[in-house]
């Protein structure tokens, strides 16, 4: 029987879903239970390959913490009956069982693990060693030991769980805010639909300010497009029938009609959840490390502990077993790598995920490292500093005319077209005069537009079309560095207005910034020389080129690493996927960036602000510094507690600090990134 998709109430597909497949990939499946609530299971790897799973589908906090209260209220009460109450029933087989049943609830799951890791061939875990101390604890009569060391350890845990569930749900709740429904019509009547549901041959209809979900072929007469996500440039693209447009495309006027060619799963935003859900897989240099460092480091301390209890039989006199096996066994525990292990790619997941709650997605932990340490930002211009799309910027008129009747004239006439240059004219002038009535309206293609007002004749467009209607005016066109529309009235140059690209609100702001940090900054663009001069001049940024081809951004980012220091290029369009992947970290504006940089890019930014460039740059610095003060703290712990335990003078219950509590402290240290305000 064919599987049929099941919806809920508001339409959201249930199964078989894009997101699944991503995050199945990813070992990320607890995220995609049907209720998407913060209780989805818990699933995270102490090593490659380890199988360690704590899973806790469907689960409350409460359900998470009641094995180890079940544990904590045994435990308590047995400690009591030994040292307080002390009833007369409380001892042999009796006083065993109870600390065996205090004990099952935490260390069975451990134990279970355990066996788990050896039939993979992964005898040495953290599980193995763990489970040999309390057992061990149990074996020489130390029940209480046992049981504590098992039960803080499962405290930590769930601790650790709760920790990496939250940096999970702040990345998930990052990517559910991506737009991934698309209108499409059949038998001419409108219906929304999952994006990913829709199939090739469907029509989408495309209203004004929405962003085209898949790609496909245009089948309105005309369409304009901002075009800035795939070419890097702010002009936009007007579309005839039958011309290819593209995911990542938004119409800017009237609704348009388009017929889908390509499948959702080669859209930006599948690539986009492939890329966040894969972020784990590229693992920063120190954790790297720490893994590589725990497999070394597992066997030699059982080795150690072995030689602990067995080698005093031969210099020791006095030897007695007991004792040193209980040596063997803490130093067992105070070695175990749990807070290193545990706490050091948490730091990172936690340093991903406060990012991905800041609108910025890292590929990986490594790029949180080297962005960290990086020297240069070089930047874009077009759709990273600048907004990408249309403003007016100067209106210059002959003072012989009324430049309010004039501008209302203009503004009524660009009514009549779809052309963004016209939006740019209807922001700027406000509401159309309707009292303004136009005769004979004309739209000369690649010109402008013509009519006649009053029984005058209006001229609205480029300077072609003044030549075409052999209108004289006393300026140079190449003079002028932004678009230009030029204006007569009466076949009488009017003037001219100038509509360009605007700087975005922030800026000014990230350039400030990374200067505070110590952040060289550069400005390549292929845009005219002196607009990139104009916008480096009005930032503040002293290195800036333009009027430069793909080839030519990638030989300026080399000049850059020739003098051996770090480069982060920021780009948006498909002419800067080169240098970014030739820079140390590439950026990509994922807003309105491309498929192809957002792919070759190492960090996306959301939400097309630069502000969040210094901010992905403090944020690697934090999480840097807080994965070493973990290291630092876990190898000072240990190492003293290890000497004093190896000496006689630790027993369990400073064991059980130097291995749970120096994880928890180290956990609640990672957790602290994704509280942090940047």
């Amino acid at each position: 029987m064919p599987h049929v998709h099941t919806y809920d109430k508001d339409g959201k597909q249930l199964c078989c879903t894009q997101e699944e497949k991503i995050y199945s990939k990813a070992g990320a499946s607890e995220l995609l239970s049907t209720d998407h609530t913060q209780d989805d299971v818990h699933d995270h790897d102490h090593e490659e390959g380890d199988g360690h799973d704590h899973s806790s589908a469907g689960s409350s906090r409460f359900q998470m913490f009641l094995p180890a209260l079940i544990s904590l209220v045994l435990l308590l009460i047995a400690i009591a009956f030994d040292s307080y109450v002390k009833p007369d029933w409380f001892t042999g087989w009796v006083r065993v069982v109870w600390y065996i049943v205090a004990y099952v609830p935490v260390g069975l799951p451990v134990l279970k693990e355990a066996f788990e890791s050896i039939s993979k061939g992964q005898v040495f875990s953290e599980f193995f060693l763990m489970g040999i101390a309390t057992i061990g604890a149990f074996a020489i009569g130390e029940y209480p030991e046992g049981v504590a060391v098992m039960l803080f350890y499962a405290v930590g845990e769930v601790f650790q769980t709760l920790a990496v569930k939250r940096a999970k749900a702040n990345i998930k709740s990052l990517l559910d805010q991506r737009p991934d429904e698309v209108t499409i019509l059949e038998n001419n009547q409108a219906k929304t639909i999952k994006a990913d549901t829709a199939v090739i041959g469907n029509i989408i209809q495309l209203k004004a300010g929405e962003k085209l979900g898949l790609d496909g072929e245009l089948l309105s007469d005309t369409a304009s497009f901002n075009t800035a996500a795939l070419t890097g440039e702010s002009k936009p693209d007007t579309k005839a029938k039958g011309d290819t447009v593209l995911a990542g495309m938004i119409n800017l006027n009237s609704v348009a009609q388009v017929k889908v060619t390509t499948a959702y799963t080669d859209s930006k935003l599948s690539k986009i959840l492939d890329l966040v859900q894969n972020a784990a897989a590229q693992k920063a240099p120190t954790e790297l490390f720490i893994r590589k460092f725990a497999k070394i480091y597992t066997p030699i301390v059982v080795f150690l502990a072995i030689a602990i209890c067995v080698l005093p039989l031969f210099f020791v006199d006095d030897y007695v077993f007991h004792d040193w096996l209980y040596r063997a066994l803490v130093f067992l525990v105070i070695s175990c790598p749990c807070a290193l292990v545990i706490s050091i790619p948490l730091g990172y997941f936690g340093g991903i995920g406060a990012a991905s709650r800041n609108g910025i997605l890292f590929k990986g932990s490594n790029f949180l490292d080297i962005i960290a340490n990086v020297q240069n930002v070089v930047m874009d211009k077009t759709g990273t500093m600048t907004e990408g799309v249309f403003k007016v910027q100067e209106v210059v008129l002959n003072p012989k005319f009324n430049q309010a009747d004039i501008m209302a004239m203009v503004n009524a006439l660009e009514s009549q077209s779809t052309h963004p240059v016209a939006s740019a004219i209807h922001e700027y002038v406000g509401n159309v005069d309707t009292s303004i009535k136009l005769d004979k309206v004309e739209e000369i293609s690649g010109h402008g537009l013509v009519a006649e007002v009053n029984g005058k004749a209006l001229h609205v467009g480029n300077f072609k079309l003044m030549d075409k209607f052999a209108i004289v005016y006393d300026i140079d066109p190449a003079s002028i560095v932004y678009t230009t529309i030029a204006i007569a009235y009466e076949n009488k140059f009017v003037g001219h207005i100038t509509i360009a690209d605007s700087i975005k609100e922030d800026s000014q702001l990230t350039i400030d910034k990374l200067n505070a940090l110590g952040v060289k900054t550069t400005m390549l663009s292929g845009d005219k020389g002196s607009v990139v001069k104009l916008v480096a001049d009005t930032l503040g940024i002293k290195s800036a080129f333009g009027d430069l081809l793909p080839e030519d951004k990638v030989n300026k980012v080399k000049e850059i690493k020739a003098r051996n220091e770090s480069v982060a290029f920021v780009g948006d369009g498909v002419n800067d996927a080169p240098v970014v992947a030739l820079s140390d970290v590439g950026i990509a504006m994922g807003g309105l960036g491309s498929d192809a940089t957002i792919e070759t890019a190492d960090v996306v930014i959301q939400d097309d602000m630069p502000s969040k460039i210094p901010m992905a740059i403090n944020i690697g610095k934090q999480t840097k510094k807080i994965v070493w003060q973990n290291i630092i703290l876990a190898f000072t712990v240990k190492a003293i507690v290890l000497i004093l335990g190896a000496g006689g003078l630790a027993t369990m219950w400073e064991a059980v600090f130097a291995d749970v509590g120096v994880a928890l402290l180290a956990i609640m240290n990672a957790v602290r990134i994704q509280r942090m305000k940047f």
